[in-house]
């Protein structure tokens, strides 16, 4: 088992990338415009762990455009996330997946019963979930979610494994030993910094993600590869129920339309070109692959 990963309040960082590297603040000018909502209550609302996900690539300069459209009158009583005067927030995910990549695979090849099981850091916070996503019907996405040891994130202990197994069981998903116990390694983590919007009209939430970073891990843990970086862009995600939000709209109205980007299907392939990437070769190609630097 590896050591564990450098912790968000300035542990030892060994050899790993530090946990807000690549991590650059969102301009509060893109957020200051709506009024605020806090946690507890956006959790209340809006806290759909089913849900049909959209995502946008867009550029920096654009996004406030687009928002500004949202606080002038496009989705009434629409509020952004604010927690201790801060409106934008770091993240930290490690992917796991089988040594012959199970869940990256599953997703390349559009397979119906697919699975990504990660660990969701909350830098700011310094709290931890290891978080399992499945595939509902009609296209949904399902996630289910359990607290987890901030310190061993970068590794699923027994409790993890055991409720990664739980979940993927109940889905169908087939995957694990005579046990039922599945072989998850990590094999990537990517950072970046998110503000969330929350739309009361359609019951839903946007998220904006800027300052992405890919690290490839090995079996232990460690980079295997220099880090990628999304520069000069913004994934926008909107998660709702079967209605598109304003926000969708609002994005169409611009031109922008929904592309397939998954921050460990598209971050996997961006880093290790021969895998099989069929969903994300226009991503690759066209939105991301043109912005990608070292990070």
């Amino acid at each position: 088992m590896s050591a564990p990963m450098s912790a968000p309040t300035g542990g030892p960082a060994g050899t790993r990338v530090p946990v807000t590297a690549g991590v650059p603040p969102l301009g509060e000018a893109v957020l200051h415009r709506l009024p605020p909502v806090g946690l507890a209550e956006l959790v209340e609302r809006a806290s759909r762990q089913t849900r049909v996900d959209r995502k946008y690539v867009v550029p920096l300069a654009e996004l406030d455009h687009v928002l500004a459209g949202i606080g002038a009158g496009v989705e009434d009583g629409a509020r952004v996330l604010e927690i201790d005067g801060a409106r934008s927030f770091a993240y930290e995910s490690v992917y796991f997946d089988t040594p012959d990549l199970v869940s990256y695979l599953g997703a390349a090849r559009r397979r119906r019963r697919r699975f990504k099981v990660r660990t969701r850091t909350y830098v700011d916070a310094a709290s931890c979930w290891v978080e399992v996503k499945t595939r509902g019907t009609r296209g949904t996405t399902v996630k289910e979610r359990l607290p987890y040891d901030l310190v061993h994130r970068d590794v699923l202990d027994e409790d993890g494994l055991r409720f990664t197994a739980e979940v993927l069981d109940a889905a169908a998903v087939p995957l694990g030993d005579g046990d039922g116990i599945p072989d998850l390694r990590p094999t990537l983590v990517s950072r970046y910094r998110r503000a969330t919007l929350h739309l009361p009209a359609t019951d839903s939430r946007t998220t904006i993600d800027t300052g992405l970073t890919w690290t490839a891990l090995g079996p232990d843990g460690t980079p295997s590869a220099p880090p990628l970086a999304l520069a000069g862009m913004a994934v926008v995600e909107t998660k709702t129920g079967s209605t598109p939000s304003s926000t969708d709209r609002l994005l169409w109205r611009h031109g922008y339309r929904p592309v397939r980007i998954s921050k460990y299907g598209t971050g996997m392939a961006a880093l290790h070109p021969g895998l099989p990437a069929t969903p994300w070769h226009r991503v690759l190609t066209q939105d991301v692959g043109p912005h990608l630097v070292a990070a």
